[in-house]
């Protein structure tokens, strides 16, 4: 489904802002003039399939990419059809985030012979810039992180021109959120309420690439939030590089809280959820609004990163373990159900074994839902890249398995005492793998665990709401073998079949309220 949003001082038009731009195979370089987003471009009839890696705010930009496709005259590629456009929506995070591109790059080359056409953006294409072009000369389009919609005009003139076309700003001028999109989902969205990052965490790329945070007005927010009901929704995620610190470009430091509070007037929105926080900016205030907001799920991202105060120290994080433990202890006392998650990494520099035992210590106290367990690489552009001491590969990879073997450990024994429990469950599509063949039906609980279950008799749709009784706990999920327990058929799952009726390229643009 493709929907237009519109906010205070969006126009329609997507103003790209001055900067450089390397068109050729980037040893040209000309300066921009300011000029309107481009409009509908002719495509013919053209097809283009999305690539997307890496984290949820390109899950939402390729949303929009695939709108400003869309109203450009493109049509998404069938199963099974090769596109005439690929565009790859990349992530910086990884060490072979480049490698694992250039490979994919590769691989699209024989078909690049027959007239395909391939665009690179997202972080690591702000990052290589015109290296991309130089390394894979058969790159069409390659754009940043500030000007993404650009894509249909950079794709026509690479046409046209018959030579690769590559476009940065250096500022944003438009927020993603207020382009068109083909939502992936009829019942659950993606709300971006900032972009970019004021932190500046020593193993991070982010900030660099994405640019200082920039806020969105919480009325524009709370607007594309009833539009998107309207259209059927029942769960939103509020996403950010980090959403509790949203509200400090205006000036308004509980802002976060109140904008949490504002959902829960959404009348309709059944389920909120927002990732990522950072434990420097996690206030009482939050808490507060979580717990008694009934639509806020019971469910907190929190990273970590390290257990180690002298590595937090290192990693520039401005909290230390003392002050986590106590953010989780004060979610448990105000939320007795919350499902903690977070992120570590193993394996930064001058890690030594004392400090992966605190980490480990804190794993055991945490008692973690779910963990996002990454060894450590190096970034080139970050300060941590160049430290001293950098962790052996082969300690790095010693520590992390016996990291991953107690977070396994610890959410196996969380899930299991849920045995008995009764979940609501949001019947999602795509949730798990196998539930063809173990003829099961798959979605999230209220605190965002995944949970297999036997529909019997029942017929639920993704979007539809039903009522479970787990049978058992595995590390990584619920399951339950018996009869649904009730189903509820809801508007978001209508609005699911009318989706899968209607075909691909037939959703209209249209204009939120």
């Amino acid at each position: 489904e493709i929907t237009r949003h519109s906010a205070t001082g969006f126009t329609g038009f997507a103003g790209i802002t001055p900067g450089v731009i390397d068109r050729g195979l980037g040893r040209r370089t000309l300066r921009a003039r300011v000029r309107p987003y481009p409009g509908r471009v002719t495509a013919g009839g053209r097809t283009y399939q999305i690539r997307t890696y890496g984290c949820q705010m390109n899950a939402h930009d390729s949303e929009r990419l695939a709108g400003l496709l869309d109203e450009a005259g493109y049509q998404p590629a069938g199963d099974g059809e090769t596109p005439d456009v690929v565009v790859f929506n990349t992530c910086a995070v990884r060490e072979n985030a480049a490698d694992r591109l250039y490979g994919n790059l590769g691989h699209l080359l024989p078909q690049k012979k027959k007239g395909m056409q391939i665009a690179v953006g997202g972080c690591l294409a702000q990052m290589e810039r015109t290296r991309i072009t130089q390394r894979a000369p058969w790159v069409d389009v390659v754009y940043g992180t500030h000007n993404m919609a650009s894509l249909p005009a950079l794709l026509e003139r690479a046409r046209v021109r018959h030579e690769a076309q590559a476009e940065f700003a250096e500022t944003l001028e438009t927020f993603p959120s207020l382009l068109p999109a083909r939502r992936q989902s009829a019942y659950a969205a993606w709300v971006a309420i900032s972009v970019g990052c004021n932190n500046t965490c020593t193993f991070c790329i982010v900030p660099s690439l994405r640019g200082k945070e920039k806020d969105r007005r919480p009325g524009d927010i709370l607007g594309e939030i009833r539009a998107l009901v309207a259209d059927g929704v029942l769960e939103v995620t509020l996403l950010g590089q980090n959403v509790n610190s949203y509200g400090a470009e205006f000036g308004d430091r509980s802002a976060f809280g109140k904008l949490l509070r504002g959902c829960g007037e959404v009348a309709g929105l059944e389920r909120v959820r927002f990732t990522s926080p950072h434990p420097r900016d996690f206030t009482d205030d939050v808490v507060d609004a979580m717990a008694q907001t009934p639509n806020v799920m019971p469910s907190l991202h929190m990273p970590l990163q390290s257990g180690s105060d002298r590595i937090l120290k290192a990693m520039r994080r401005a909290y230390r373990r003392d002050r986590y433990l106590a953010i989780l202890d004060r979610v448990r006392a105000s939320i007795p159900d919350a499902a903690i998650t977070t992120d570590i990494i193993v394996g930064f520099p001058g890690e030594t074994e004392e400090d992966f035992a605190d980490t480990l210590e804190l794993v055991r106290r945490a008692r973690f839902a779910g963990a996002f367990t990454f060894r450590y690489s190096i970034r080139p552009g970050t300060p941590a890249a160049t430290m001293d001491d950098q962790v052996p590969a082969e300690v790095v990879q010693e520590r992390y398995e016996r990291l991953t073997a107690l977070v396994e450990e610890t959410t196996y024994a969380e899930n299991q005492k849920l045995a008995g429990t009764t979940v609501e469950v949001l019947v999602a599509e795509g949730e798990g793998r196998k539930d063809a063949a173990t003829h099961r039906m798959s979605g999230r609980a209220r605190d965002n665990r995944l949970v297999h279950f036997t529909p019997d008799q029942a017929t639920p749709r993704p979007g539809d709401v039903v009522t479970v009784t787990v049978t058992r706990g595995a590390p990584h999920y619920l399951l339950s073998d018996a009869a649904p327990l009730s189903v509820r058929r809801t508007r978001a799952g209508d609005a699911w079949e009318a989706a899968a009726a209607a075909p691909a390229s037939s959703a209209p643009v249209s204009a939120a309220p």
